[in-house]
């Protein structure tokens, strides 16, 4: 195990790594019930969709976490998309906005994953990463922690919606907001205090405060949030077979025309998404080199591409890698063992799913502001007087939280890195290929006008 997953090489040990995986499968573990609940709104005609859904969202992100641990031999798990943006994308605009089959849009995420592998393998993704200068690497790094952080404010309560200044601060006396302080000052305090496996006590400590103090933090009907309710069908359910979403997808529907702006969406979207997300995690747990190379990048971008097909194979949506990841890594997970402990997890958890549901997200949102918080490193490094890097660095930080999306935070830091080194006459410094993603990019927003 040492020798293939390069474990003493890594500085790390094989506790560590374990610790890791189940650091990031405990702040990641809601996908399996939110996924279902998003997708379920759009698939249709199938029996037990819930059920069904939240297994093929169990055996999604295993296979995609397995491929990213054994081929690519490092620590990130794979699941839905960052920020549950796709998913949404799949139920709410194109199968119920656009009233396209969902098997047809199934269809679609197959093709962008096919499309992903083709460009892996040629090193086209590659070759896009080497050309992003290192400032906006770190930028990238530095903007998912501030988009984790806003996710897990997000998750607790303690920022909500507000129709006049958009976002406010919520109620810091209710359940959720009190048990994620509790959390997040155990978590920072076992960390000040170098304490092995602060992020998972955290954690457990705050799911064991809301169980017993019954606190209302459990998602209920309607919108409502309830009370712990114990197992009252006991901690195993047998799995359910996926039938009418396995092998569902439509590729003949979805290479027609009227599909063709779906397939580019998924396409470019996820790509960047996936993209920003990997970069910025391996910049974090210090994988890039001095050229700004991933080592392994061509196996780990088409493990990548082979998750979002082997997902649509199964019945959901795109599958790439979850900025959740960043929890294993802060917690010191530096190989593929880490993301083959998730792997196992999510299988186990198509058995004890029902135990699953004990961490609420109150009790996560703390290890995501705190492994935000983390990323934020890099930072110290940037020369913020010159503002040709310190202008792109900074609309890349704030782009993802405020769009909710790593995407668009990306193509902002692109596309302004180029204008500005183009037209203050530095234009030779930026590699042409930076020129033509950004160019790609402006026409994208162009074309889809958002």
């Amino acid at each position: 195990m040492d020798a293939y997953f390069g474990i003493s090489r890594a500085g790390s040990s094989v506790p560590r790594e374990l610790r890791a995986g189940l650091t990031t499968f405990l702040t990641m573990s809601y996908v399996l019930f939110v996924n279902p609940q998003v997708l379920g709104s759009a698939i249709t005609g199938v029996d037990n969709a819930f059920a069904k859904l939240l297994i093929v969202t169990a055996l999604a992100a295993a296979i995609g976490s397995l491929l990213m641990a054994l081929v690519a031999r490092y620590p990130f798990a794979q699941a839905q998309a960052p920020g549950m943006g796709l998913n949404a994308y799949f139920a709410y605009t194109v199968v119920l906005g656009q009233k396209i089959p969902w098997q047809t849009a199934l269809g679609a995420v197959f093709i962008s994953g096919a499309i992903f592998v083709l460009l892996s393998v040629l090193g086209v993704r590659q070759a896009v990463v080497r050309a992003i200068p290192t400032p906006l690497k770190l930028a990238v790094t530095a903007g998912i922690g501030m988009f984790l952080a806003f996710i897990g404010l997000k998750n607790a309560g303690a920022i909500v919606a507000n129709p006049a200044t958009f976002v406010t601060l919520g109620s810091l006396s209710s359940a959720p907001v009190l048990i994620a302080l509790f959390g997040l000052a155990v978590t920072a305090a076992l960390l000040v205090r170098r304490v092995k496996g602060a992020i998972v006590y955290g954690i457990l400590g705050a799911t064991v405060l809301g169980i017993v103090t019954h606190a209302a933090v459990y998602p209920g009907p309607h919108g409502t949030l309830v009370a712990f309710a114990g197992f009252p069908n006991g901690i195993l359910a047998l799995p359910v077979w996926p039938s009418g979403l396995v092998g569902a997808l439509d590729l003949r529907g979805a290479v027609a025309l009227g599909a063709a702006a779906v397939v580019f969406t998924f396409f470019f979207v996820d790509f960047f998404d996936a993209t920003g997300t990997l970069v910025g995690l391996a910049t974090r747990a210090g994988f890039v080199d001095e050229h700004g190379d991933i080592p392994r990048a061509r196996r780990t971008f088409v493990s990548d591409g082979l998750a979002a097909m082997c997902g649509a194979v199964l019945g959901t949506s795109t599958t790439t890698a979850y900025i959740e990841s960043a929890s294993g890594i802060a917690e010191g997970g530096r190989t593929g063992l880490t993301a083959l402990t998730v792997a196992g997890l999510f299988i186990v958890a198509t058995l004890l799913w029902p135990l699953a549901g004990v961490i609420p997200a109150a009790a996560t949102a703390p290890a995501l502001i705190l492994v935000g918080a983390l990323m934020l490193d890099g930072l110290r490094s940037i020369d913020w007087d010159d503002y040709a890097v310190s202008i792109p660095v900074f609309l890349t930080i704030v782009g993802m939280p405020l769009t909710f999306s790593i995407a668009n935070g990306v193509s902002f830091g692109v596309i302004s890195y180029a204008a500005i080194k183009l037209l203050s006459g530095c234009g030779k410094e930026v590699d042409l290929l930076l020129y033509l993603v950004a160019a790609l990019l402006v026409a994208r927003y162009i074309w889809l006008g958002g």
